[in-house]
């Protein structure tokens, strides 16, 4: 009976255990954690560490004083006040185009012909005042004898007198609008206008082609002439750099063209209203055409500042080229160095190059950064 009791005895136990853990439902909190993050230092790439540092000479950064500037891109653009279209005073159909866009042409150069019913018009209501005129300066003389021999009153001499002067008034009137729609002669009708040009210059626009028709002081016009021996040069610049650009001021322009070039302009206007998109203002930049600037060029403006800064400077070879970006080693520490990226400014005498930010005066850099690039790659 004490085996037996002994064995029930065991077995109630394992079994109460088992109930306990399936009907508390808890688990270990611990065994359930997701693994713990591990975090890997990622290498710092412009950290360079080398053999014998001693063997590269450092630099000292000096001071320089130099005048900010703000270099922006801009287009060659025509002086809009010197650009003329030329118009049509007659309704016709094209039949010569003496002018091609681009084309150099002088004052009363002829540019085209229309081939227009207006000149026909004109020059019945010509020949119509004509006959009249006639008329009336014949009534004029019979009625200044009739004057004289007494048959009629002052007042009707003074009206054939009038009659006569609006007759020739109406002669003169019908006679330029010939000329004005361009018939070379008084004589008979061509039927065909000559449009000549209005001032001498290029031709800039052309809405017009062979057998189009013209309409009379229609838009746009069949040409655009512009003077070029004055141009515009339009620039955006951002709203934070409007501070360096005033009117009046002269700023320098170079031709992606002719880089070798340069060229003075003047600011003429700043625009009053910013691009809402670019954050940007239009900047008018006025002046002399050398000959070599075209409408649509591309062309580089530096705006010069008035109050000169501190900048640094180092030797031209310790700026590094690399990536589009300029750099320089900075010593850290026993023999590491830091590259770090400069914005490089103009060549100075000396061999020295002006750097406009990234380091102070008085930093250390290596005197030859090419050499100590390529002595930490073969390492």
């Amino acid at each position: 009976m004490n085996r037996r009791n002994f064995a029930i005895l065991a077995l109630s136990s394992v079994l109460g255990v088992f109930g306990m853990s399936c009907g508390s439902g808890k688990s270990d909190p611990k065994a359930e954690a997701p693994p713990p993050l591990k975090v890997e230092r990622v290498e710092d790439r412009n950290l360079v560490q080398v053999d014998h540092p001693e063997r590269f000479q450092l630099a000292q950064a000096v001071e320089h004083l130099a005048k900010p500037e703000l270099r922006v891109t801009g287009t060659v653009a025509p002086d809009i006040s010197r650009a003329v279209p030329v118009i049509s005073l007659a309704v016709g159909r094209v039949v010569e185009i003496d002018a091609r866009l681009g084309d150099t042409v002088k004052k009363g150069q002829v540019l085209l012909k229309v081939h227009s019913s207006d000149i026909s018009g004109a020059f019945s209501d010509y020949q119509k005042a004509t006959a009249d005129e006639q008329l009336a300066r014949t009534q004029l003389e019979r009625a200044e004898i009739l004057y004289e021999k007494g048959a009629i009153s002052q007042n009707d001499l003074q009206i054939a007198q009038n009659a006569e002067h609006k007759a020739k008034v109406d002669v003169e009137n019908t006679a330029e609008k010939l000329r004005v729609l361009g018939n070379p002669t008084l004589d008979r009708p061509t039927g065909v206008v000559e449009i000549r040009a209005p001032i001498s210059g290029v031709i800039t626009d052309q809405q017009v082609t062979n057998a189009a028709g013209v309409q009379a002081l229609s838009s746009p016009s069949p040409f655009t002439i512009s003077d070029l021996s004055y141009i515009w040069i339009l620039c955006d610049v951002y709203e934070n750099n409007l501070a360096n650009v005033r009117l009046g001021e002269k700023v320098d322009i170079r031709l992606n063209a002719y880089p070798d070039k340069g060229f003075t302009g003047t600011i003429s206007n700043i625009g009053p209203v910013l691009d809402p998109n670019l954050r940007t203002s239009k900047v008018r930049i006025e002046m002399r055409n050398p000959g070599l600037m075209r409408p649509g060029m591309f062309v580089t403006a530096t705006f010069h500042g008035r109050q000169a800064e501190k900048r640094a400077a180092v030797p031209a070879t310790a700026i590094l080229h690399l990536h589009d970006r300029d750099w320089v080693y900075v010593p850290v520490k026993d023999n590491q160095f830091r590259r770090t990226e400069v914005v490089g400014g103009d060549m100075l005498p000396g061999s020295m190059q002006e750097v406009v930010s990234g380091i102070a005066p008085g930093r250390q850099v290596v005197a030859n950064a090419l050499a100590f690039q390529n002595s930490a790659e073969q390492q």
